[in-house]
């Protein structure tokens, strides 16, 4: 049986999941933007979560940790969130892919249908800090980098040096509406 990307489900991460995301996010992930469990559940259990995973037959491949939060205000390496916060965008979190997954267009689907999702709950924005010299891939997926100010470079900075502010819009369906 060949592996394609047809065989990939996107559904909700849920906790359950967490051993094997925090499995995949070990793979992928520096110790130093690694998080622990109780990060990983306090995003699932947001009111405006929308966090996801990809699965082929019954396995995790992939997950998106992505959540309503407040413009221009990333949550530090770790944290753990709370309901209360306005949902003025949509902040993607983390993207990971474990290494059976990757060639599946697993971290654009996941992308994509957080960004449907938050489109069709009236959200127009979504915003990132693209880790590790990712910001060559957000690119591809319609995220810019944009200028920040003082205070939101020193909490980008939290996440290394090749940390990189990324923004897009959101439009009808998820799809880019103008940048």
């Amino acid at each position: 049986m060949s592996c394609d990307s047809r065989t990939v489900a996107i559904d909700a991460l849920r906790l359950p999941d967490l051993p094997a995301a925090l499995a995949i996010q070990a793979e992928a992930y520096p110790p130093f933007l690694r998080e622990g469990e109780s990060a990983f559940a306090s995003r699932i259990a947001l009111s405006a979560s929308y966090c996801l995973a990809a699965r082929r037959e019954g396995q995790l491949l992939g997950y998106l940790l992505a959540h309503g939060w407040r413009r221009q205000s990333p949550p530090a390496v770790g944290a753990i969130l709370h309901d209360g916060e306005p949902s003025e965008v949509l902040f993607l979190h983390d993207l990971s892919v474990s290494a059976s997954g990757r060639g599946l267009a697993i971290g654009r689907k996941l992308a994509e249908r957080a960004l449907a999702l938050a489109a069709q709950d009236g959200l127009r924005r979504a915003e990132l800090i693209a880790v590790e010299g990712a910001a060559r891939y957000w690119s591809k997926l319609g995220f810019v980098a944009e200028p920040v100010s003082r205070a939101l470079a020193e909490k980008v900075r939290g996440y290394g040096e090749a940390a990189c502010w990324m923004t897009r819009a959101i439009g009808e369906g998820g799809e880019a509406s103008g940048g």
